[in-house]
């Protein structure tokens, strides 16, 4: 019997994950519309809680004085790295000349970064709501209230990092990173809500052996990390080629070989998540929840290839570009909770 307090806790959780995704979309529309240093500094926009609408707001010496500022925190970062061992990251930094080019005002990318940052506080919140009602389980499930707090943790050093995103002028590397912590922050959220959903229920008994799907599923899930990681990768080199002002329409085929895995290897999650399915379907039937969670994998893969579809043939439109981050990230979601849900799931013994 899951009392109200644990009833509220699993709500309060499923919001966290659903407005972290909305982070993530808000996180695809800055990249696609160019918007990431519509806020040259951070956590405040232009040195405000309201940004400007017009460059008139702003003093004449605004881009010098937030050149220096990067340059400043940059510094910090570099030593940070140098303390790493990481000598050859903090010499990049030290000597990228990109970070002592300015940002022009532009209105419509400023308030685009200052939604996604308000995305991000809310989010924030949530979390924070999330290990507060944890405590519910401080007792009979302590796991829950730990990863919760961890959470809390992760979110504190993923806003760190998005204040060097900015400061280091969207760095490839940064950024690579930064969606990453994304998904740990997600994983963190799924699996505290899947263990709480589960928590006074009997695992799941099937009479087929279930180790092959989730082993399976395990491989699934490091084939999607490994295909987000090449998008990124895909995303930052179009962001090298969009400044070269070279013609849209020729961006894709300028990005180089890591698109070329990139298309590969959507080849394989296409094949992977199709025999996932295939083998949920054999071993579970009704309405079952990783058969439901299967067949939510499948649409979110389709909508996922059309999206893809459309960067490539259509010259990657902005919405296709932040609906295509957003569903690589849902897809594995779903993947995860799958995971999860199988995980529990016994064979039956004759």
């Amino acid at each position: 019997m899951i009392s109200r307090s644990e009833q509220r806790f699993i709500r309060i959780n499923l919001i966290t994950i659903i407005v972290t995704l909305l982070v993530i979309l808000a996180g695809g529309i800055v990249r696609s519309t160019g918007s990431g240093m519509g806020c040259p500094d951070w956590p405040k926009c232009f040195d405000r809680y309201i940004p400007p609408t017009d460059v008139s707001q702003l003093p004449a010496d605004y881009k010098e004085k937030y050149v220096a500022g990067r340059l400043k925190k940059n510094e910090k970062f570099a030593k940070y790295l140098d303390r790493m061992g990481k000598k050859e990251l903090a010499d990049s930094i030290r000597h990228d000349k990109s970070i002592t080019v300015p940002e022009e005002f532009n209105p419509a990318k400023t308030w685009t970064e200052y939604i996604n940052r308000l995305a991000g506080v809310l989010a924030g919140i949530f979390l924070l709501l999330t290990a507060i009602y944890s405590f519910t389980y401080r007792k009979s499930a302590k796991r829950i209230v730990v990863l919760s707090l961890l959470n809390i943790f992760v979110v504190g050093y993923q806003a760190w990092l998005g204040s060097i995103v900015v400061s280091t002028n969207l760095m490839q590397w940064v950024v690579t990173v930064h969606m990453l912590l994304a998904l740990v922050i997600l994983a963190i959220s799924i699996y505290t809500y899947s263990y709480a959903k589960q928590l006074h229920k009997e695992p799941s008994v099937i009479m087929y052996r279930i180790a092959w799907l989730k082993g399976f599923l395990f491989f699934t899930l490091a084939v999607s990390i490994a295909q987000i990681i090449l998008g990124t990768e895909v995303r930052e080199a179009i962001d090298v080629i969009a400044k070269s002002f070279a013609a849209r329409n020729t961006w894709v085929s300028k990005v180089g070989d890591v698109f070329s895995y990139h298309r590969d290897f959507a080849i394989l999650v296409v094949i992977a998540n199709g025999v996932i399915y295939k083998m949920v379907i054999d071993r579970f039937s009704g309405k079952a929840a990783p058969l439901l969670t299967a067949r939510f994998i499948l649409l979110t893969l389709a909508i996922q290839m059309l999206s893809g579809f459309a960067l490539v043939y259509i010259s990657l439109p902005p919405v296709a570009q932040a609906l295509h981050i957003l569903f690589s990230t849902m897809l594995f979601s779903l993947q995860f909770y799958l995971y999860l849900l199988v995980y529990r799931t016994k064979t039956y013994k004759q």
